[in-house]
């Protein structure tokens, strides 16, 4: 993936370059009429602004967070305001101020308007990216989905214990002792029958 801190320094640099140049243009001594040059220091003193304030934040945000989707966006959208202002200022410097100042300004206005195709670029690759990451993550969340599921479906497991301090010994058992038959009366008991007397 393309890295963007090239173009920050290079926005930093150019930030500065149009910064010094805003500082010392004398808009109020251009050959223009009142709203012209009202409207040109206007944008001027917006410019510084974002300059001071804005951007700096921006660039730093990006430069500790390059993979920020979010944090490059603002930048890039940033970047794209300060180009229109600064094309509008640098028309105005063209058509009404003294060529120094016109040729300082496209200048720069040239390395801005680099910088913000450059991020926009980042910007749609790293959104690639991260849709594609962000596919593969439903993908194993729907396959973790599906296997817990099916897991919860399946019948519990039987689960033994094993007792290793049972004793080893086989439990006996005494037989009981046969029950003495009763004696048979017929067998034992006495004959009673004698002989016959004569």
């Amino acid at each position: 993936m393309t890295s963007v801190i090239p173009d920050l320094d290079r926005l930093q640099a150019a930030a500065s370059q149009i910064s010094a140049t805003i500082s010392h243009m004398r808009i109020e001594r251009w050959k223009a009429d009142s709203n012209s040059k009202q409207q040109a220091q206007s944008n001027a003193d917006s410019i510084q602004r974002n300059l001071t304030s804005a951007l700096p934040r921006m660039i730093d945000s990006v430069r500790s967070s390059p993979q920020d989707l979010g944090a490059e966006f603002k930048l890039y959208r940033n970047a794209n305001a300060l180009y229109d202002v600064m094309s509008s200022l640098t028309e105005s410097a063209g058509a009404f101020g003294p060529r120094g100042d016109y040729e300082a300004l496209a200048q720069q206005l040239g390395v801005l308007d680099s910088v913000r195709r450059n991020l926009g670029d980042a910007i749609e690759q790293l959104a690639a990216s991260t849709q594609s990451e962000m596919g593969q993550l439903r993908i194993e969340l729907q396959v973790a989905q599906r296997a817990a599921a099916a897991a919860a479906a399946a019948p519990p497991k039987k689960i033994v214990i094993v007792d290793d301090n049972a004793s080893d010994k086989k439990a006996t058992t005494k037989k009981k002792p046969a029950a003495k038959k009763p004696p048979n009366a017929d067998e034992n008991a006495p004959s009673n029958t004698s002989a016959p007397k004569n």
